[in-house]
């Protein structure tokens, strides 16, 4: 089989976002959850939304649409579930999306499958479990389902799925490694090929992401294997293999030499262009070519894009102009995005304006550039505009870092903190707290919301937040926590509402992107020099310390998190864009401090998120991710306790960063993986105070007090006692009161019971 056997497309996208352009899934699938919509009306959303969805994208003007991206809650989970790979724990749930979800979120008695970050983004995926009882079964009945849709709507369908090496390579295996199971999944994909090709499919798009991460040649030669055994199907549609979020390195030649009809590759990374347009094995093959960035939210330069595509045109038998991956990971359209800036609203491209310029770049590789000349001349000003824009440097910020010596990252030695802080806060051995975040009620929501439309002013805006606030003191009093937090209900986002208050970052109004599930954000965008106009935190913490003798946290997020966690600029490293973001949360805790405040949290999640995912790129951003959070975190005193919160990451790898930032206590997500992160920190040596998560707040499962305070005793086998604390793995924003008072109540006794 050749590519010309197969009609080559021109113009597409390699994934699709699927909560819908105002979160009309995450919507119907919270109202299925909690009784309010059966099963079939739950279909019925999510059949709209796929069908809207491809219509549109078929009058945009794409020859070529991904299908089977959908899902309900993850695409690892799908695949899981595609492969007969759902652990055994859910199989006597006889309803299957009742099953799927309890695999996704557990139930009262089911423990849910990990979660964990899909390779550098803030989405996260299900980590399927792999052990000696699995047993693989082919179980293809949504992609066909979804494909047959397509067809029926006249859409030049492309079914997508997870390939075998990325999803044995992400999944969690007991009795030997999860790779050594792909001679068992290679049929399974064969069979799924063939019936693909019977349902009507022309190709079908195989991701494997994995790719782009350090492989053994080992690994590599299985991956030509795979590829090499999948190509010889003699029924089956033309097989695309994407990988996304790098480069491929010594797999792409790998890949390369099988008979796969095409490769899809991220030309926004850092791909060396000449190795791949002069890689022969190429020469017959569609290459599908990912110069529209999928991941970052600023218009494509279609000169840069041009001459990209055109250095490619003569090493492959044709040229598909792409996104990098799929659109997941940006927000739907710009349309909504009325109360932005114009200049800067100008400078971006979101999901849908993406699309029209994979259309547009496309047009003009089958015409020439006269066919797009105004859309050319329309980027050539937008980028001119935000090159003269004088937000993007501010000399008195540069000046103060430039001015830095090293003691700006030093505090003194722990045992020294830690004596002075044992003072002044006189805590009991055990310590409870919790993460920082307490339920969002629907009160908290019809507040923002009133201030938001002027129905409220910000006087009486405060003060309900300031009734939220007394309410879960009070709560936490009455529970006996040890350290208090203060809620945070004034915050609609962790990184969003300090974007809010600094300079250099905007804020979209309808820009939602999925992070798990239903849980969605709303990434800000950093697009200038950042600076603090005021303190953004003090008013609210020192309100709540003023209701209790017990310390209160002050509550702040980290400078590596509020970059990953939004649309950063790329037109400077990311590592300055950091050290300024640290330079505005330092100003904080020393205004904190000097309200009083004795402990300080400054988050962390994304630090091991944005891990680069090649070994030979770690180190660099390790060193100055870590000097951002010293930067953030070394202006206080050494009485003052700071804390740290990592969660729903495999640390495994950045457990000596974790120590070297130093913190006097971080709390870290451990129920799901059973503690095994203590393990990883006790052999780096770490010594310093730790909160490993005793129950997992993605679950609406509330623990047993029997339960925490096995995970505590287990605990307390690695960490002495004098530096465990007690916590729950997150915050709990998007938990009920109901379950997070009796799982809080459950914990302060499990703690008490084990002291």
């Amino acid at each position: 089989m050749t590519v010309s056997e197969h009609a080559p497309f021109t113009a597409t996208v390699l994934g699709l976002p699927r909560v819908g352009p105002r979160r009309e899934l995450k919507r119907a699938t919270e109202s299925y959850w909690a009784g309010r919509l059966d099963a079939e009306q739950l279909h019925t959303v999510a059949r709209d939304l796929r069908r809207t969805q491809l219509t549109e994208l078929l009058a945009a003007g794409l020859d070529s649409i991904p299908v089977g991206t959908f899902s309900y809650y993850d695409q690892v989970l799908d695949t899981a579930v595609l492969l007969g790979a759902l652990p055994e724990r859910v199989a006597g749930i006889a309803d299957p999306l009742d099953r799927y979800f309890a695999a996704a979120r557990g139930t009262d008695t089911v423990e849910p499958l990990e979660m964990t970050k899909w390779f550098d983004t803030n989405y996260h995926y299900l980590v399927p479990e792999i052990g000696p009882e699995t047993t693989f079964a082919l179980h293809p009945e949504k992609l066909l389902a979804e494909l047959s849709e397509a067809i029926e709507l006249g859409v030049p369908a492309r079914p997508v799925v997870v390939g075998p090496v990325t999803f044995l390579k992400l999944a969690k295996a007991t009795g030997g490694a999860a790779l050594d199971r792909l001679g068992e999944l290679v049929p399974l994909y064969r069979d799924l090929l063939r019936q693909l090709a019977a349902a009507g499919a022309a190709w079908v798009q195989i991701d494997e992401p994995v790719l782009v991460t350090d492989l053994t040649a080992d690994e590599i030669e299985l991956v030509r294997r795979t590829y090499a055994e999948l190509a010889e199907a003699s029924e089956r549609p033309a097989i695309l293999v994407a990988t996304y979020f790098g480069t491929p390195g010594d797999a792409l030649p790998a890949l390369a030499s099988t008979a796969v009809e095409g490769i899809a590759l991220d030309f926004t990374a850092a791909l060396d262009l000449s190795a791949v347009a002069s890689l022969p094995s190429l020469a017959d093959k569609l290459l599908v070519a990912g110069v529209v960035d999928g991941r970052n939210v600023w218009r494509t330069d279609l000169d840069r894009a041009l001459s990209t595509l055109g250095t490619l045109l003569g090493s492959a038998s044709s040229v598909t102009v792409s996104s990098s991956c799929s659109l997941l990971h940006v927000p739907y359209s710009l349309e909504p995005e009325t109360g932005l800036d114009e200049k800067l609203r100008s400078w971006l491209a979101f999901g849908a304006e993406k699309v029209t310029e994979v259309r547009l770049l496309a047009t003009a590789l089958a015409q020439g550039t006269e066919a797009i000349a105004d859309d050319l001349a329309a980027a050539r000003a937008a980028a001119e505009s935000r090159t003269a824009d004088p937000r993007l440097s501010d000399a008195q910020v540069r000046a103060r870092l430039d001015s830095l010596g090293p003691d700006a990252t030093r505090r003194a030695p722990a045992e020294e903190r830690r004596a002075l802080q044992a003072q002044r806060l006189d805590l009991p051995a055990l310590p409870t707290t919790t993460i920082g975040s307490y339920p969002q009620t629907s009160a908290i929501r019809l507040a923002r919301a009133a201030l938001r439309k002027g129905e409220i002013d910000q006087a009486e805006y405060v003060r309900r937040m300031r009734a939220e606030i007394a309410d879960v003191v009070a709560l936490q009093e009455k529970l006996d926590l040890d350290v208090l937090v203060h809620g945070e209900p004034e915050r609609n986002d962790m990184v969003q509402y300090f974007a809010e208050q600094l300079d250099g970052f905007a804020a979209t109004e309808n820009g939602w992107v999925q992070s798990y599930g239903t849980r969605c954000v709303r990434p800000p965008i950093l697009f200038g020099d950042v600076t603090r106009r005021t303190p953004m935190t003090v008013d609210w913490i020192t309100y709540a310390q003023s209701l209790t003798d017990k310390p209160v946290k002050g509550m702040l997020t980290g400078p590596v998190t509020i970059l990953a966690w939004s649309f950063v600029r790329d037109d400077q490293p990311l590592a300055d864009s950091a050290r300024q973001v640290a330079l505005a949360i330092r100003d904080e805790t020393v205004d904190l401090q000097s309200a009083g405040i004795r402990i300080i949290q400054v988050d962390e999640p994304a630090l091991r998120e944005l891990l680069p995912l090649r070994a030979a790129d770690q180190p660099a951003y390790l060193d100055w991710s870590v000097g951002a959070f010293r930067l953030a975190t070394s202006g206080v005193s050494d009485a003052t306790q700071i804390h740290t919160h990592l969660c729903y990451s495999e640390f495994g790898e950045v457990i000596d960063a974790i120590a070297g930032l130093d913190a006097d206590v971080t709390s870290i997500e451990a129920a799901r993986s059973r503690m095994e992160v203590l393990d990883d920190l006790n052999a780096a040596g770490f010594d310093l105070g730790v909160g490993p998560g005793v129950y997992d707040i993605h679950s609406p499962r509330v623990p047993s007090v029997e339960e925490i305070t096995t995970s505590l005793r287990a605990a307390l086998k690695a960490v002495p006692a004098e530096r465990l604390w007690v916590n729950p793995d997150c915050g709990l924003k998007t938990r009920g009161p109901v379950e997070v008072e009796a799982s809080l109540r459950n914990m302060v006794a499990a703690a008490k019971a084990v002291r």
